[in-house]
């Protein structure tokens, strides 16, 4: 998968990131979500490498990235450092300014990029997320049992660590199977990727970290931002799945226009994974507003 993408690897100060790269047109990097990795955009890196050149990195900690040992405040997978991870990344790869799109995970590591470093982003897209703080401040029993992982992943090692290493196939292909609207749907060789990383103990730690630092600093930061008025300076596209409800019922593009100045976005008809679920359909709301000047 992905072959025709340049493989490489970049030395940070706290992570090792390994990513692909290739196309040709302005820079366009795309963050991947949990449980997965940089393959996740293997259906829709084609068609958007005709127009972008495209970076495709695992995160720290994710996939054939590595990141730093836990530390007791979650620091080291906050989305604060993971954007930093990205910054720097792009920097080495001579993009000062780019256009980015994540999901899931990747789309919390985007919108903090965009908060941190505004002028580092020409136009962001996130998938089939809402704001860290929104979804928290919103968790009721019925949210929480719909999304019970993340407050699983967020309880202190080792539990998680010890009860997903027990049977990691089991639990990432539940997660899997739970989000899509199609299981099926999903290449087989992509799923046995996104699986075989948690039979590492160093994944599986940093993945759990992912979410103890969004229970926490993550919350903390976006707070902090709201309080401040600091909101998302540049266009900002939403695109969410059929299933994806919002907060009791609010519109995602509601509850977006709260965080940014210039908001656009629209329901696709699949599960979770919209690139590989639907990859028709996302990349070419992707192509449409990231060909937007």
């Amino acid at each position: 998968m992905l072959t025709s993408f340049t493989e490489r690897r970049i030395a940070l100060d706290e992570a090792d990131i390994y990513l692909r790269h290739g196309g040709s047109g302005p820079p366009l990097l795309l963050l991947h979500g949990y449980p997965q990795t940089h393959l996740m955009w293997h259906r829709i890196a084609p068609r958007l490498a005709e127009h972008f050149t495209l970076v495709m990195p695992d995160l720290r900690g994710y996939g054939q990235s590595r990141g730093p040992a836990p530390d007791p405040e979650h620091r080291g997978y906050s989305k604060r450092a993971m954007a930093e991870d990205m910054v720097a990344v792009m920097a080495a790869l001579g993009f000062d300014r780019f256009r980015l799109a994540g999901h899931d995970r990747g789309g919390r590591v985007s919108y903090r990029l965009c908060l941190d470093h505004p002028e580092r982003v020409v136009r962001m897209a996130v998938l089939d997320i809402l704001p860290t703080l929104e979804v928290w401040e919103a968790m009721d029993a019925d949210a929480a049992l719909a999304t019970y992982h993340w407050p699983f992943l967020a309880v202190p090692a080792p539990v998680p660590e010890r009860l997903i290493g027990n049977d990691p196939d089991f639990f990432i292909r539940h997660l899997l199977s739970r989000w899509a609207g199609r299981a099926e749907a999903l290449d087989p060789d992509a799923v046995a990727s996104y699986v075989a990383q948690f039979h590492d103990p160093a994944t599986l730690a940093a993945t759990c970290e992912d979410y103890r630092a969004g229970a926490s600093l993550d919350r903390a930061h976006d707070r902090a931002d709201r309080e401040a008025g600091r909101i998302i300076g540049c266009p900002l596209l939403t695109l969410w799945a059929r299933d994806y409800k919002g907060l009791g019922g609010e519109d995602p593009l509601a509850i977006w226009r709260r965080w940014a100045v210039k908001v656009e976005g629209r329901m696709l008809d699949c599960g979770h994974f919209l690139a590989e679920e639907a990859p028709e359909a996302t990349s070419a709301a992707l192509l449409n507003f990231f060909r937007q000047e």
